[in-house]
Protein backbone atom coordinates (compact mmCIF):
# COMPACT_ATOMS: atom_id res chain seq x y z
CA UNK A 1 0.00 0.00 0.00
CA UNK A 2 1.32 3.14 -1.12
CA UNK A 3 0.96 6.28 0.72
CA UNK A 4 1.99 9.10 -0.80
CA UNK A 5 2.66 12.47 2.09
CA UNK A 6 0.14 14.91 0.60
CA UNK A 7 0.11 17.40 3.02
CA UNK A 8 1.76 18.52 6.74
CA UNK A 9 0.77 21.20 9.10
CA UNK A 10 1.63 22.57 12.31
CA UNK A 11 -0.60 24.54 14.53
CA UNK A 12 0.80 25.98 17.72
CA UNK A 13 -1.71 25.94 21.29
CA UNK A 14 -1.42 26.45 24.77
CA UNK A 15 -3.24 24.71 27.32
CA UNK A 16 -4.28 25.80 30.92
CA UNK A 17 -2.60 23.28 33.74
CA UNK A 18 -4.24 22.66 36.98
CA UNK A 19 -1.87 24.19 39.06
CA UNK A 20 1.63 25.75 38.61
CA UNK A 21 4.27 23.74 38.05
CA UNK A 22 7.14 24.23 39.87
CA UNK A 23 10.64 23.24 37.99
CA UNK A 24 14.33 24.51 38.71
CA UNK A 25 14.32 26.33 35.50
CA UNK A 26 10.77 27.87 35.40
CA UNK A 27 7.07 27.77 36.46
CA UNK A 28 4.88 26.53 33.93
CA UNK A 29 0.99 27.73 34.55
CA UNK A 30 -0.08 26.92 31.07
CA UNK A 31 1.34 24.03 28.25
CA UNK A 32 2.51 25.14 25.09
CA UNK A 33 2.06 22.62 22.10
CA UNK A 34 2.36 22.28 18.41
CA UNK A 35 -0.16 19.47 16.83
CA UNK A 36 1.46 18.01 13.69
CA UNK A 37 -1.19 16.64 11.38
CA UNK A 38 0.41 14.35 8.18
CA UNK A 39 -2.14 13.63 5.28
CA UNK A 40 -0.85 10.74 3.41
CA UNK A 41 -3.03 8.77 0.76
CA UNK A 42 -6.14 10.34 2.50
CA UNK A 43 -5.69 9.48 5.92
CA UNK A 44 -4.78 11.82 8.44
CA UNK A 45 -1.90 10.88 11.33
CA UNK A 46 -1.64 12.84 14.62
CA UNK A 47 1.56 14.10 16.08
CA UNK A 48 2.33 16.66 18.94
CA UNK A 49 5.61 18.49 20.12
CA UNK A 50 5.33 20.25 23.48
CA UNK A 51 7.75 23.09 24.88
CA UNK A 52 7.90 22.99 29.10
CA UNK A 53 9.22 26.55 29.55
CA UNK A 54 9.85 26.71 25.44
CA UNK A 55 13.24 27.90 25.40
CA UNK A 56 14.21 27.95 28.92
CA UNK A 57 14.46 24.19 28.78
CA UNK A 58 15.85 23.46 25.77
CA UNK A 59 16.72 24.88 22.14
CA UNK A 60 13.17 24.98 20.68
CA UNK A 61 10.25 27.07 20.80
CA UNK A 62 6.67 26.70 20.30
CA UNK A 63 6.54 29.11 17.37
CA UNK A 64 10.05 27.49 16.21
CA UNK A 65 8.63 24.23 15.94
CA UNK A 66 5.88 24.71 13.77
CA UNK A 67 7.33 26.96 11.46
CA UNK A 68 10.45 24.70 10.87
CA UNK A 69 7.82 21.96 10.39
CA UNK A 70 5.38 23.71 7.69
CA UNK A 71 8.79 24.75 5.84
CA UNK A 72 11.77 23.05 6.14
CA UNK A 73 10.88 19.35 6.92
CA UNK A 74 7.69 19.72 4.98
CA UNK A 75 9.18 20.54 2.15
CA UNK A 76 11.08 17.54 1.35
CA UNK A 77 8.73 15.08 2.95
CA UNK A 78 5.37 15.83 0.42
CA UNK A 79 5.20 13.50 -1.90
CA UNK A 80 7.42 10.70 0.11
CA UNK A 81 5.63 7.49 0.45
CA UNK A 82 4.82 7.59 4.54
CA UNK A 83 4.44 3.23 4.61
CA UNK A 84 8.22 3.64 3.60
CA UNK A 85 8.73 4.54 7.38
CA UNK A 86 12.88 3.58 7.02
CA UNK A 87 13.03 5.80 4.66
CA UNK A 88 10.76 8.71 6.01
CA UNK A 89 12.74 8.42 9.27
CA UNK A 90 16.22 9.06 7.28
CA UNK A 91 14.98 11.57 5.75
CA UNK A 92 13.93 13.63 8.73
CA UNK A 93 16.45 13.17 10.02
CA UNK A 94 18.52 14.54 7.03
CA UNK A 95 16.60 17.55 6.89
CA UNK A 96 17.58 19.83 8.84
CA UNK A 97 20.38 19.84 11.99
CA UNK A 98 18.72 19.47 15.44
CA UNK A 99 15.84 20.29 15.67
CA UNK A 100 14.55 16.99 17.86
CA UNK A 101 10.88 18.27 18.64
CA UNK A 102 10.04 19.55 15.28
CA UNK A 103 11.22 15.80 13.89
CA UNK A 104 9.94 13.62 16.68
CA UNK A 105 6.43 15.34 15.75
CA UNK A 106 6.74 14.48 11.87
CA UNK A 107 7.87 11.41 13.19
CA UNK A 108 4.63 10.40 15.32
CA UNK A 109 2.52 11.29 12.98
CA UNK A 110 3.83 9.78 9.78
CA UNK A 111 3.49 6.44 11.96
CA UNK A 112 0.44 6.98 12.92
CA UNK A 113 -0.90 7.95 9.58
CA UNK A 114 0.02 4.72 8.47
CA UNK A 115 -0.88 2.66 11.17
CA UNK A 116 -4.27 4.04 10.63
CA UNK A 117 -4.26 3.23 7.18
CA UNK A 118 -3.37 -0.22 7.74
CA UNK A 119 -6.65 -0.09 10.51
CA UNK A 120 -3.69 -1.26 13.21
CA UNK A 121 -2.69 0.39 16.54
CA UNK A 122 0.47 2.21 16.38
CA UNK A 123 2.33 -0.71 18.67
CA UNK A 124 1.34 -3.21 16.63
CA UNK A 125 2.81 -1.57 13.55
CA UNK A 126 6.00 -1.25 15.64
CA UNK A 127 5.37 -4.91 16.27
CA UNK A 128 2.92 -5.37 18.99
CA UNK A 129 2.88 -4.61 22.61
CA UNK A 130 4.77 -6.23 25.18
CA UNK A 131 2.38 -4.53 27.23
CA UNK A 132 -0.82 -2.91 27.72
CA UNK A 133 -0.25 -1.24 30.70
CA UNK A 134 2.98 0.38 32.36
CA UNK A 135 3.44 1.86 35.95
CA UNK A 136 2.88 5.64 36.54
CA UNK A 137 4.77 8.23 38.04
CA UNK A 138 3.14 11.40 39.76
CA UNK A 139 5.18 14.72 39.59
CA UNK A 140 4.32 16.38 42.78
CA UNK A 141 5.59 20.28 42.15
CA UNK A 142 3.41 22.58 44.10
CA UNK A 143 6.50 23.70 45.89
CA UNK A 144 4.58 23.64 48.94
CA UNK A 145 5.47 20.93 51.44
CA UNK A 146 2.03 20.37 53.26
CA UNK A 147 -0.10 20.67 49.52
CA UNK A 148 2.37 18.02 48.17
CA UNK A 149 1.95 15.67 50.93
CA UNK A 150 -2.23 16.21 50.57
CA UNK A 151 -1.69 16.27 47.19
CA UNK A 152 -0.03 12.09 47.45
CA UNK A 153 -2.68 11.32 49.60
CA UNK A 154 -4.80 11.57 47.25
CA UNK A 155 -3.35 10.40 44.22
CA UNK A 156 -2.63 7.39 46.58
CA UNK A 157 -6.45 6.71 47.85
CA UNK A 158 -7.79 7.07 44.18
CA UNK A 159 -5.19 4.68 43.28
CA UNK A 160 -3.79 6.45 40.58
CA UNK A 161 -0.30 6.55 41.78
CA UNK A 162 2.70 5.01 43.98
CA UNK A 163 5.49 6.85 42.68
CA UNK A 164 6.33 10.10 43.24
CA UNK A 165 9.01 12.62 41.73
CA UNK A 166 9.98 16.20 43.53
CA UNK A 167 11.44 18.52 41.57
CA UNK A 168 13.93 20.36 43.24
CA UNK A 169 16.87 22.88 42.39
CA UNK A 170 15.09 26.07 42.66
CA UNK A 171 16.25 26.75 45.89
CA UNK A 172 19.11 26.25 48.66
CA UNK A 173 20.06 22.40 48.46
CA UNK A 174 19.03 22.66 52.32
CA UNK A 175 15.48 23.71 51.85
CA UNK A 176 14.85 20.80 48.95
CA UNK A 177 16.00 18.43 51.08
CA UNK A 178 14.13 19.23 54.28
CA UNK A 179 11.34 19.51 51.79
CA UNK A 180 11.76 15.83 50.51
CA UNK A 181 12.80 14.86 53.42
CA UNK A 182 9.34 15.42 55.15
CA UNK A 183 7.47 13.80 52.03
CA UNK A 184 9.63 10.68 51.61
CA UNK A 185 8.83 10.14 55.63
CA UNK A 186 5.14 10.85 54.78
CA UNK A 187 5.00 8.31 52.36
CA UNK A 188 7.42 5.68 54.10
CA UNK A 189 7.29 2.06 52.81
CA UNK A 190 3.63 3.13 51.02
CA UNK A 191 5.11 5.03 47.71
CA UNK A 192 8.93 5.41 46.15
CA UNK A 193 10.07 8.63 45.96
CA UNK A 194 12.69 9.88 43.66
CA UNK A 195 13.62 13.82 42.70
CA UNK A 196 14.10 15.73 39.42
CA UNK A 197 17.17 18.15 39.56
CA UNK A 198 16.82 19.57 36.25
CA UNK A 199 20.91 20.55 35.59
CA UNK A 200 20.40 22.43 38.61
CA UNK A 201 23.57 21.72 40.64
CA UNK A 202 27.30 21.52 40.51
CA UNK A 203 29.01 18.52 41.14
CA UNK A 204 30.43 20.11 44.46
CA UNK A 205 26.14 20.95 44.90
CA UNK A 206 25.13 17.20 44.22
CA UNK A 207 28.17 15.17 46.11
CA UNK A 208 27.03 17.18 49.32
CA UNK A 209 23.49 16.93 48.42
CA UNK A 210 22.50 13.50 47.00
CA UNK A 211 24.18 11.10 50.41
CA UNK A 212 21.21 13.19 52.28
CA UNK A 213 18.72 12.33 50.07
CA UNK A 214 19.64 8.93 50.20
CA UNK A 215 19.54 8.74 53.61
CA UNK A 216 15.89 10.92 53.96
CA UNK A 217 14.78 7.20 51.64
CA UNK A 218 14.92 9.22 48.16
CA UNK A 219 15.58 5.57 45.77
CA UNK A 220 16.25 7.75 42.31
CA UNK A 221 18.11 11.59 41.06
CA UNK A 222 17.39 13.03 37.87
CA UNK A 223 20.03 15.29 36.18
CA UNK A 224 21.50 16.44 39.19
CA UNK A 225 24.47 17.99 37.16
CA UNK A 226 24.21 19.61 33.64
CA UNK A 227 24.24 17.71 30.63
CA UNK A 228 27.53 17.78 29.52
CA UNK A 229 29.30 16.83 32.44
CA UNK A 230 28.92 13.27 32.04
CA UNK A 231 32.31 12.52 33.93
CA UNK A 232 30.46 14.22 36.86
CA UNK A 233 27.64 12.04 36.29
CA UNK A 234 29.28 8.52 36.58
CA UNK A 235 31.91 9.91 40.11
CA UNK A 236 28.13 10.88 41.42
CA UNK A 237 26.76 7.66 40.57
CA UNK A 238 30.18 5.99 41.96
CA UNK A 239 29.66 7.77 45.35
CA UNK A 240 25.96 6.90 45.51
CA UNK A 241 25.43 3.03 44.98
CA UNK A 242 22.36 3.47 47.23
CA UNK A 243 20.64 6.16 44.40
CA UNK A 244 19.90 5.71 41.11
CA UNK A 245 21.25 8.68 39.32
CA UNK A 246 19.28 8.52 36.24
CA UNK A 247 20.42 10.31 32.80
CA UNK A 248 17.63 12.92 31.20
CA UNK A 249 18.74 15.91 29.27
CA UNK A 250 22.53 14.32 29.07
CA UNK A 251 21.01 11.93 27.04
CA UNK A 252 19.35 12.91 23.79
CA UNK A 253 21.01 11.24 20.75
CA UNK A 254 22.13 7.19 20.59
CA UNK A 255 25.57 8.48 20.98
CA UNK A 256 24.83 9.96 24.11
CA UNK A 257 23.33 7.13 25.40
CA UNK A 258 26.50 4.79 24.35
CA UNK A 259 28.72 7.34 26.11
CA UNK A 260 26.72 7.07 29.17
CA UNK A 261 26.44 3.47 29.40
CA UNK A 262 30.34 3.55 28.45
CA UNK A 263 31.39 5.76 31.59
CA UNK A 264 28.45 3.74 33.79
CA UNK A 265 27.11 7.76 33.98
CA UNK A 266 24.24 6.56 35.40
CA UNK A 267 22.17 3.20 36.63
CA UNK A 268 18.47 4.68 34.54
CA UNK A 269 17.99 5.87 31.38
CA UNK A 270 14.32 8.83 30.66
CA UNK A 271 13.30 7.88 27.72
CA UNK A 272 11.22 11.03 25.41
CA UNK A 273 10.75 10.67 21.85
CA UNK A 274 11.07 14.20 21.80
CA UNK A 275 14.53 14.77 22.87
CA UNK A 276 15.34 11.68 20.70
CA UNK A 277 14.01 12.79 17.80
CA UNK A 278 10.68 10.15 16.93
CA UNK A 279 10.50 7.00 16.73
CA UNK A 280 13.57 5.21 15.56
CA UNK A 281 15.70 7.37 17.91
CA UNK A 282 13.69 6.33 20.99
CA UNK A 283 14.29 2.84 20.05
CA UNK A 284 17.83 3.28 19.32
CA UNK A 285 18.54 4.70 22.81
CA UNK A 286 16.32 2.45 24.55
CA UNK A 287 18.69 -0.66 22.77
CA UNK A 288 21.41 0.86 23.79
CA UNK A 289 20.34 0.86 27.45
CA UNK A 290 19.33 -2.61 27.46
CA UNK A 291 22.24 -3.99 26.37
CA UNK A 292 24.30 -2.00 29.58
CA UNK A 293 21.85 -3.06 31.78
CA UNK A 294 20.31 0.27 32.59
CA UNK A 295 16.85 0.49 33.69
CA UNK A 296 14.50 2.70 31.56
CA UNK A 297 11.78 5.59 32.61
CA UNK A 298 9.60 6.96 29.77
CA UNK A 299 9.52 10.35 30.27
CA UNK A 300 7.00 12.97 28.68
CA UNK A 301 7.33 16.64 27.96
CA UNK A 302 4.42 17.08 29.65
CA UNK A 303 2.52 16.52 26.06
CA UNK A 304 -1.55 16.73 25.85
CA UNK A 305 -3.42 13.45 25.41
CA UNK A 306 -1.97 13.26 21.16
CA UNK A 307 1.88 13.06 22.48
CA UNK A 308 1.18 11.06 25.31
CA UNK A 309 -0.86 8.00 23.60
CA UNK A 310 1.99 8.00 21.19
CA UNK A 311 4.63 7.98 23.68
CA UNK A 312 2.67 5.32 25.20
CA UNK A 313 2.23 3.02 21.82
CA UNK A 314 6.11 3.21 21.48
CA UNK A 315 6.88 2.51 25.23
CA UNK A 316 4.28 -0.29 24.93
CA UNK A 317 6.93 -2.11 22.50
CA UNK A 318 10.32 -1.63 24.42
CA UNK A 319 9.64 -4.47 26.95
CA UNK A 320 9.83 -3.68 31.17
CA UNK A 321 10.44 -0.17 32.43
CA UNK A 322 12.24 -0.37 35.92
CA UNK A 323 11.37 3.39 36.45
CA UNK A 324 7.98 3.05 34.78
CA UNK A 325 6.48 5.70 33.02
CA UNK A 326 5.37 9.41 33.45
CA UNK A 327 2.98 10.16 30.79
CA UNK A 328 0.36 12.21 33.09
CA UNK A 329 0.44 15.63 30.59
CA UNK A 330 -3.42 15.18 30.03
CA UNK A 331 -4.20 14.86 34.01
CA UNK A 332 -2.07 18.14 34.34
CA UNK A 333 -4.07 19.56 31.75
CA UNK A 334 -7.55 21.68 31.88
CA UNK A 335 -8.55 20.29 28.74
CA UNK A 336 -7.80 17.72 25.93
CA UNK A 337 -7.26 18.55 22.08
CA UNK A 338 -8.48 14.79 21.61
CA UNK A 339 -11.53 13.73 21.76
CA UNK A 340 -10.51 10.41 23.76
CA UNK A 341 -7.81 10.83 26.58
CA UNK A 342 -5.67 7.89 28.24
CA UNK A 343 -6.93 5.70 30.56
CA UNK A 344 -5.51 6.00 34.02
CA UNK A 345 -6.34 3.64 36.90
CA UNK A 346 -4.83 0.89 39.46
CA UNK A 347 -1.30 2.87 39.29
CA UNK A 348 -1.16 2.84 35.43
CA UNK A 349 -1.46 4.03 31.92
CA UNK A 350 -3.42 1.36 29.82
CA UNK A 351 -2.58 1.30 26.07
CA UNK A 352 -5.96 2.37 24.08
CA UNK A 353 -7.69 0.21 21.32
CA UNK A 354 -8.23 1.58 17.69
CA UNK A 355 -6.56 2.45 14.74
CA UNK A 356 -3.31 4.66 15.10
CA UNK A 357 -2.48 6.25 18.39
CA UNK A 358 -6.39 5.11 19.61
CA UNK A 359 -8.11 8.85 19.66
CA UNK A 360 -8.98 11.75 17.13
CA UNK A 361 -8.34 15.61 17.17
CA UNK A 362 -10.95 17.95 18.92
CA UNK A 363 -11.13 20.29 15.76
CA UNK A 364 -13.09 22.55 17.76
CA UNK A 365 -10.89 22.56 20.88
CA UNK A 366 -7.81 23.28 18.42
CA UNK A 367 -9.66 26.31 16.87
CA UNK A 368 -10.06 27.72 20.36
CA UNK A 369 -6.29 27.40 22.17
CA UNK A 370 -4.44 27.98 19.18
CA UNK A 371 -2.26 30.41 19.35
CA UNK A 372 -1.47 31.85 15.56
CA UNK A 373 -4.34 33.79 16.32
CA UNK A 374 -5.44 35.46 19.26
CA UNK A 375 -7.42 33.29 21.93
CA UNK A 376 -8.48 33.61 25.65
CA UNK A 377 -6.73 30.62 27.61
CA UNK A 378 -10.13 29.81 29.28
CA UNK A 379 -13.18 29.06 27.22
CA UNK A 380 -16.37 31.30 27.90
Amino acid sequence: MRLPIERIEAIPARLPTIRPHHLAFATVDAMDVVIVQVTAGGVVGLGEASTIGGPRWGEESPEGIAAVTAGYLAEPMLGQDAAQLNNVEARIGRAVRGNAFAKAALSMAIHDAVARAHGVGLADLLGGPQCVQLPLAWTLASGDTTRDIEEGERMLATRRHRAFKLKIGAHAPEADIAHVAAIARAFEGRASVRVDVNQAWDEATAARSLPALAEAGVVMAEQPVPSWNVPAMARLQRANPRLSIMGDEGVATPQDALRHATEVACTAMALKPAKHGGVSGTRAVAAIARAAGLGLYGGTMLEGTIGTLGALHLYSTLGDFAWGTELFGPLLLRDTLATTVPEYRDFAIHLPTGPGIGTELDTDKLAHYRTDRTRSLHPA
